[in-house]
């Protein structure tokens, strides 16, 4: 489901995506239903693209928000990157800093590695906690035991072969970490004055479309057919508020230590390629999360700054405070894991809003420890391995290689597949090392 290359999906998506934005379609969509029944063409396995389709998902584009939408969130470039200038913090020295950027590619794979075998398949929080509680792994304090036979209902998904206790012998393939290689891939060639060109065409030089998903194939069909990397995010693209910007930050954050407003900046260039709003602003935070997170001892006073740079009026910037307010209230981690489901719920598991709160709970909840941190994010139930792989990589960036426990990291052999051509089997301290190169720039 949600594939780039089926109308009929897209349009019933973008119903979602425009309610969910706040958009009026009480006038529009009686009569898209009328003409085309989206449901029912599904069913009966119609054309997934045509002529009448693309009329109906153009007449929902021609629709506004409704005057009583209590949200105020930015569209144009000037509006986004109107963000508050924010002070530099102060850099650890370069012996530190190296080890700090060499934890967080580390704490990044673990704990995208952890997340890996539990990501869809209807793993939500509940499912989760029974399988682990069957296996007699939870809390998590390790990568997932396989049981034999899996439990009736349960199916991990495929990379369960090299992603599950006693199976790990690297960093398994996964778009979190190709996108981490291929912004340092950006940043090493073109400097960090790229645009969103530049990085259209490195993925079109690297990334096979067969890698990409939701709104980054939807881009990535854009700029094959012959669309301007300006127009490629908003192209029949339903999915332009959900995650994938927010997976492709960490690199950015990695080269602009104490510049959380600079990391931003060039998280938006990447971004745009494929999102909008609340995706854009999402991976625009993570990036600033990650250079503060770099420069600071605590996930309360990284996240803290993390949160100036999206925009105030904004349904995430809402979300980050709701979880913030739960954290110094004295709440426990059920109750804001509680609280995040009722508010955020209502979005797809993979949507940029939910998964930054869970993200945010983890690290705040996590209390210094790496294990419980990527635990928690994981445990959580939303996309399981995007959030243990950013949990982790802030996690490495605040604390250094030293907080990470040999249980997760030693499986990883200093080793790291990926789809990125030119990039498989590479060092994970070779790329922390050029990383640092850059960040010391």
């Amino acid at each position: 489901m949600h594939d780039a290359l089926d109308l009929r999906e897209l349009l019933a998506d973008e119903i979602v995506q425009r309610r969910e934005s706040g958009y009026d379609l009480t006038a529009v969509l009686p009569r898209i239903q009328q003409a085309y029944p989206v449901q029912a063409a599904l069913a009966a396995q119609g054309p997934r693209w045509s002529a009448d389709l693309e009329r109906a998902y153009l007449d929902l584009a021609d629709t506004s928000v409704r005057p009583d939408w209590p949200y105020d969130e930015p569209q144009t470039e000037a509006e986004i990157l109107a963000v508050p200038p924010g002070a530099r913090l102060p850099r650890p020295g370069t012996a530190e800093l190296t080890d700090r950027i060499h934890a967080a590619w580390l704490g990044r794979c673990a704990g995208c590695n952890l997340g890996k075998p539990v990501e869809g398949h209807g793993w939500n929080r509940l499912k989760l906690r029974s399988y682990l509680e069957q296996a007699g792994a939870y809390p998590i304090t390790d990568y997932l035991p396989v049981l034999d036979p899996m439990p009736d209902g349960m199916t991990f998904h495929r990379s369960w072969q090299e992603a599950t206790r006693g199976r790990v012998n690297a960093m398994a393939r996964d778009d979190d970490t190709d996108y981490t290689i291929l912004g340092l891939h950006l940043v090493e060639k073109y400097g960090p004055g790229f645009g969103t060109a530049d990085v259209a065409f490195e993925w079109l030089r690297h990334l096979p479309f067969t890698q990409t998903y939701t709104a980054e194939r939807a881009a990535y069909r854009n700029l094959v057919r012959g669309h301007d990397a300006a127009d490629a995010a908003r192209i029949f693209n339903p999915y332009r508020e959900w995650i994938g910007a927010l997976i492709r930050a960490d690199a950015f954050g990695y080269v602009r230590p104490g510049d959380p407003r600079g990391a931003a900046l060039l998280a938006y260039r990447d971004a745009a390629l494929s999102h909008t709003g609340n995706g854009i602003y999402g991976e625009m935070w993570a990036a600033a999360l990650i250079a503060a997170g770099l420069c600071v001892s605590t996930a309360r006073e990284a996240l803290a700054i993390a949160s100036t740079v999206v925009p105030a009026g904004s349904r995430l910037a809402e979300a980050l405070r709701d979880v913030l307010a739960s954290y110094d209230s004295g709440a426990t981690w059920e109750q804001a894991i509680e609280q995040i489901e009722q508010r955020t719920g209502h979005y797809h598991w993979v949507h940029t809003i939910n998964n930054a709160a869970v993200i945010t709970a983890a690290l705040l909840w996590g209390e210094g420890d790496f294990s419980r941190t990527i635990g928690l994010a994981v445990e959580a139930g939303l996309d399981t391995d995007c959030d243990g792989a950013t949990a982790g990589s802030v996690f490495g960036a605040l604390h250094g290689t030293a907080a990470l426990p040999g249980a997760w990291v030693d499986p990883l052999h200093d080793t790291i597949h990926s789809a990125i051509s030119g990039f498989d089997n590479s060092s994970i301290a070779d790329l922390a090392r050029r990383t640092a190169a850059l960040a010391e720039e």
